[in-house]
């Protein structure tokens, strides 16, 4: 997806491509023109560290095309590389250390943190797709042995929903019983997502 795939808008929105579904809607079901969008590929929550150098080279390539920019990824594990780049480029991102916690909610996230200890969150993404991110994505395909040693620390599922959907309830339910997990399930809508995307638009809009 280029600078200007998703939309004539003057203002850029960088995107991880697991919010890819969730940003378009937002922008579809708003009549949000105003907003370009453009994905990085979800994959890279595999390489953590090739998430900064990855938004700057679309900075780079976006620098003096828009009005303004705006970053949706959260930490995802860059261990604050993300924050030192957008702060030298004076750039905002989405608040929240992981799209669990803006999903959620991030205060409320924050509030619930040491209850939820040992929990594994799946968004609609992770249902989507959790065959090929986590089962394939941690050999568990080959490997079904090394199931205990990933979620030795585990002990519950949180399905963070952003569609009410009957279907992905009873597949987030049978991703639980395959892992072993006690299964619980949270619709959030969008959470902070809709409300950041709100904000990054002009006063009038």
């Amino acid at each position: 997806m280029n600078d200007r795939a998703k939309g004539n808008g003057r203002i850029l929105l960088l995107a991880c491509g697991a919010l890819a579904r969730e940003v378009l809607a937002l922008k579809a079901m708003n009549g949000w023109d105003d907003f370009s969008i453009d994905c990085l590929p979800a994959d890279l929550h595999y390489r953590p560290e090739r998430i900064t150098p990855a938004i700057k080279a679309k900075l780079d390539k976006a620098r003096g095309k828009f009005d303004r920019i705006f970053v949706l990824y959260a930490d995802c594990g860059t261990g604050g590389e993300l924050d030192r780049l957008l702060e030298a480029e004076g750039i905002e991102r989405i608040a929240g250390p992981h799209c669990y916690s803006f999903f959620d909610g991030n205060d409320a996230f924050a509030a619930r943190a040491e209850e939820e200890l040992g929990t594994f969150y799946l968004t609609d993404f992770m249902v989507r797709h959790f065959e090929t991110f986590v089962w394939k994505g941690l050999w568990l395909d080959r490997h079904p042995e090394l199931l205990p040693q990933y979620f030795a620390h585990y002990t519950k599922l949180i399905y963070l929903a952003q569609t009410d959907s009957a279907d992905f309830r009873i597949k987030a339910q049978e991703i639980a019983t395959r892992l072993g997990l006690a299964y619980d399930y949270r619709f959030n809508g969008y959470g902070d997502l809709a409300g950041f995307m709100q904000s990054a638009l002009p006063p009038s809009a």
